[in-house]
């Protein structure tokens, strides 16, 4: 990637529309799936969220950068978006825990972003038409070079992306990382339960809140097998968040079926791990047409209404899982998709939101409890 000799970029999709910004954070040239965060503030958390791997965000929030970033707000070590579409960005961020401007940030770890777009229609735009292809280029090149080079790039569409961003190695996670912000993060009085947590994209603030709750926590490799999790004596196994298109993590998905043959054994799955979980039981998934990704999307079915953190491009077909065995126990009140799943018989649920936030509101954070209550049931049985 070369420098720019003027500070001009270029937005283009895949249909063939071009927008004309400024750039900002590292110059050069970048390929993903154009997306839109509704939310109005934690810009830097959804930029490290290993959910938004192999996407350009925009942001519909009109300043960007006006906190900064911080060393307590990573959700992982380094930025798994690609790139960066804003309307205005604040030179000068104004936060007591601001340690570096965003720009700066974004250009140490090679993100690409445009700037001064009008990012008003281009929502409109992916709404109308749907999340496609797109190039971020500060490079020079003309925009029709880079419609050509966008549209050559493969879709999110059958795209195993979660093996790229899950940990190398198993580690272990038993102390929160950002006790001194969040004030939730406070030791548990309960009993430390096992916990093997499945990494298709992990966040960082999933694993507090687990450890929040009373756990100690292994994380794995996405493609770690039955053995190795049977191995830790787990009281409990979780299966992350994560990217790309659910269907195509088929080793996630034999792990999963395997799970779900061990008697009583309690399985929690959020976003790409409730899909996951979906799938072993039977179900399908398809892809949304812009996807839900913001702060305030509201969820539930029985007149109790949980405000969510949200970021997924695929959802379960509700028609596609079982009666029998499987009650949907929280639907997008948006679209009616399936928010959220429980199993008739088995320790077994699975929530499409982000009960952990960070950002967004803490609603549904009871769901971790519920886990933990599975696992203590568990305990209870085996005397």
């Amino acid at each position: 990637m070369t420098d720019s000799p003027s500070a001009a970029a270029h937005l283009v999709l895949a249909d063939g529309t071009v927008l004309t910004g400024r750039c900002f954070g590292h110059r050069g040239t970048v390929i993903g799936e154009v997306v839109f965060n509704t939310g109005m503030t934690g810009y830097q958390e959804v930029l490290t969220d290993p959910s938004y791997a192999g996407q350009l965000v925009t942001f519909t929030y009109p300043e960007l950068g006006n906190t900064g970033v911080n060393d307590q707000d990573q959700e992982a070590d380094c930025p798994h978006a690609r790139g960066v579409i804003a309307r205005e960005l604040a030179i000068r961020p104004s936060s007591w825990r601001c340690q570096q401007t965003l720009e700066n940030w974004m250009a140490e770890h090679g993100v690409v972003g445009i700037h001064d777009v009008d990012t008003r229609a281009l929502v409109r735009h992916l709404r109308e038409v749907g999340a496609m292809n797109g190039v971020i280029s500060s490079d020079g090149r003309s925009p029709t070079d880079l419609l050509a080079q966008v549209r050559d790039a493969p879709s999110m569409q059958g795209l195993n992306l979660a093996d790229q961003v899950s940990t190398r190695s198993a580690y272990r996670w038993a102390e929160p990382c950002s006790a001194v912000f969040d004030q939730r993060l406070k030791p548990s009085r309960d009993p430390s339960y096992r916990v093997v947590a499945i990494d298709f994209g992990i966040k960082r603030a999933i694993l507090d809140r687990l450890v929040a709750h009373g756990c100690e926590v292994k994380v794995m490799p996405a493609d770690s097998d039955l053995a190795s999790v049977l191995s830790e004596n787990p009281d409990g196994v979780f299966l992350s968040n994560g990217p790309g298109d659910p269907a195509a993590v088929t080793g996630g998905i034999a792990l999963a079926r395997a799970l779900l043959d061990q008697p009583a054994l309690p399985l929690f799955g959020i976003c790409l791990g409730h899909q996951i979980l979906g799938l072993a039981l039977g179900g399908s998934t398809f892809k949304l047409t812009y996807g839900h990704r913001g702060l305030n999307h509201p969820c539930g079915t029985t007149g109790q209404v949980e405000i969510t953190s949200q970021n997924h491009g695929f959802a379960l077909d509700a028609d596609s899982l079982s009666t029998a065995c499987i009650d949907v126990t929280h639907l997008n009140l948006n679209d009616r998709t399936v928010a959220a799943f429980a199993h008739r018989e088995q320790p077994v649920f699975g929530v499409q939101y982000h009960p952990e936030a960070s950002p967004g509101p803490h609603d549904a954070d009871h769901h971790f409890s519920r886990f933990v209550s599975l696992m203590r049931d568990r305990r209870s049985s085996r005397g």
